[in-house]
């Protein structure tokens, strides 16, 4: 196999100043009448954009009559961010005794995943609650419009001309600027592309989707993985919950960011468009059902989005259960808790589900690398000291300093928090990790893959026959697992990180950031190992050549039925394939990916991920093969 490369694991800074609000392409007042149902009482926009019959059903979700406010993120013409601040106050007997109301903002995608959006979300709701004691005072709307409205930069472009409106700003960056596939990629650098820890100093905005991420790892426990396999593999994730909804679209965020492609394996995979970015929808409905039914990875890619390396696959949320009753609009279903199961005596886990209604669980080794990681970010916390924002979830992983926090605002989905179920977990003064009730193993059961036999008479025979002083394997797996969160010091800073530092532009520090940095290691770790594995049967094959013998030809996923189906079989031109064109897969290499070499949905995993990105077949072999001078004895 050929020798590994160190990869580049640099932060993706913004390029605008940390306090710099993003302009806005429409600003609207959406209401909810008992006689003519949505409607938009009041609205400005750019020339050009046309946001009636569409932001009106997005920003009032279904169930938000049973909540006092609300902030709803939403996707519109696959070009603008929108959100939505959603207050609901007493009314006349005529409005039912209540009165709904949102307002809302669309800003171009060009400022990042979100469009920055969470940096209006103050404001916005001030102006919500101000038009909740009269909807027809509207002045506070139109100041705000003229202080936030979008400005082209070219001052000599005629206001109605449309030249200068952010879609036609964003063509044009698109058209100037290509990717290494060939592709045009023009996003700016943002926060929501980090891939390590940013320099100390900088903070995140109090209403940042990523102050959640700690909520987002203590909801899924060990199903983060299964998850994050699911996004990595582009197929369309829609989560199915309650009102409010804005936890449920920084979980989305939180999906998203997590597994998107860092920079230095756009060349190294041959799939185009690459996906390099799980496309988030944010907060969807019935109205969205045509999007929802585009973006499979077994589909042709979509088009529009190809460019922004979103081609394939989507992360959504909804409380429109009737969609998850269609399962051609989705590949991935997780249902989140209801709100009452954050009074259940033990943990209430979210249920996630392949169609047609397969259970999906996490493995053995997922666990594992769950109650590590969950301890070395308590570890990163301590020897990285950051001052984060107070956020209006309870924190999982604060505070740095030993001490208990005073935040006790209850999450919008109020699971058992760990900053809740353990305190000596805090403590790292001493070398022993003390887990939490989330960490109990009979309270995971029901969301792992059971331990296979033949997984236990190996571990079994590996300790007999080395009189039990060989190193456990779960010894080199909790080390390998700690080195994905190894030197996120500054010391990994690039000279751009540095002078963003200097300018205080701000980014996910501490907990978030560290974060962020496992998952993209552990995307580079894996995709990395299947690349070498590929290339050298590239060589193989080009020395078989050599000798006179038949050159395999790799099934092109143009060839391949356009990749892996959702099932976890990989599609190919010929099924009838020759023996070599077959990457070969060993358990070792399973076990080289942090992956485990039991499981049978980590075998299905990599098989897909060598079919989705390379148009290969692949095939990997059972763990477990022992000999002993020549002779197999397991």
């Amino acid at each position: 196999m050929a020798p590994s490369k160190r990869r580049s694991l640099h932060l993706e800074l913004p390029n605008a100043h940390s306090d710099e609000l993003p302009q806005i392409a429409a600003l609207f007042l959406a209401q909810f009448d008992v006689r003519v149902g949505y409607t938009i009482a009041w609205k400005k926009s750019v020339f050009g954009l046309d946001i009636l019959n569409s932001v009106e059903y997005k920003s009032l979700p279904s169930g938000l009559h049973n909540v006092p406010e609300d902030t709803v993120y939403f996707v519109h013409d696959d070009e603008y961010a929108g959100i939505s601040c959603f207050v609901n106050g007493k009314g006349d007997e005529s409005d039912r005794n209540a009165t709904m109301l949102a307002v809302g903002a669309l800003i171009p995608l060009s400022y990042g995943r979100l469009g920055k959006s969470w940096k209006h979300a103050d404001g916005l709701h001030t102006l919500a609650r101000e038009l909740l004691e009269d909807p027809s005072r509207t002045q506070s709307l139109e100041a705000f419009w003229q202080e936030h409205q979008y400005q082209p930069d070219d001052s000599n472009t005629r206001p109605n001309s449309g030249e200068g409106s952010p879609s036609a700003l964003r063509q044009q960056r698109r058209r100037g600027k290509s990717s290494p596939n060939g592709q045009p990629r023009t996003r700016n650098r943002a926060v929501s592309s980090a891939s390590a820890l940013a320099p100390p100093g900088q903070t995140l905005s109090t209403h940042h989707p990523a102050l959640s991420l700690s909520v987002f790892l203590d909801t899924f426990g060990p199903l983060v993985f299964p998850l994050y396999k699911a996004a990595l593999l582009r197929k369309r994730v829609l989560l199915i919950g309650q009102a409010p909804v804005e936890l449920a679209c920084n979980f989305v965020y939180s999906i998203s960011i997590l597994s998107t492609l860092p920079s230095s394996l756009h060349s190294l995979l041959p799939l185009s468009p690459l996906p390099t970015r799980f496309r988030p929808l944010f907060s969807v409905g019935v109205h969205d059902m045509p999007t929802l039914a585009t973006g499979s990875p077994n589909s042709p890619p979509v088009e529009n989005l190809a460019a922004d390396g979103q081609a394939y696959g989507w992360v959504a949320c909804t409380t429109d259960d009737i969609l998850g009753m269609k399962e051609h609009l989705y590949d991935i279903l997780v249902k989140l808790p209801p709100e009452e199961a954050g009074r259940a005596d033990t943990k209430v886990w979210p249920k996630m589900q392949a169609k047609p209604a397969v259970g999906i669980r996490a493995t053995q080794r997922d666990a594992r690398r769950y109650r590590g990681l969950r301890r070395d970010l308590r570890r990163v916390q301590i020897d990285h000291p950051t001052s984060r924002p107070q956020s209006k979830y309870t924190d999982a992983a604060e505070p740095a300093n030993n001490e208990s926090s005073t935040t006790t605002t209850t999450p919008l989905l109020p699971f058992p928090s760990l900053e809740e179920a353990t305190t000596t977990d805090r403590d790292l003064g001493d070398a022993t990790f003390s887990p939490s009730p989330d960490d109990d193993d009979s309270n995971q059961q029901a969301i792992l893959e059971p331990q296979s036999w033949s997984a236990l008479a190996y571990n079994s025979f590996i300790w007999w026959a080395s009189a039990g002083e060989a190193r456990t394997d779960r010894e080199e797996e909790s080390e390998y697992d700690a080195s994905l969160l190894a030197n996120l010091g500054a010391e990994e800073s690039s000279p751009n990180e540095a002078r963003s530092a200097a300018r205080g532009e701000g980014g996910p520090v501490g907990y978030e950031m560290a974060l962020i940095a496992y998952f993209h290691r552990f995307t580079v770790l894996i995709l990395s190992t299947l690349g070498e594995i590929i290339d050298d049967d590239a060589e193989k094959a080009s020395s078989s050549s050599r000798d006179g013998s038949p050159s395999p030809s790799p099934s092109r996923r143009e060839n391949a039925g356009e990749g892996s189906g959702n099932g976890g079989e990989v599609a190919v031109a010929d099924d009838e394939e020759e023996e070599g064109e077959i990457i070969e897969i060993t358990s070792d290499d399973v076990t080289k990916m942090g992956l485990d070499p039991w499981s049978e949905s980590d075998r299905l995993f990599v098989e897909e991920l060598v079919g989705f990105y390379w148009g290969r077949r692949a095939r990997v072999r059972a763990a477990g093969n022992v000999e002993c001078c020549g002779v197999r004895v397991f």
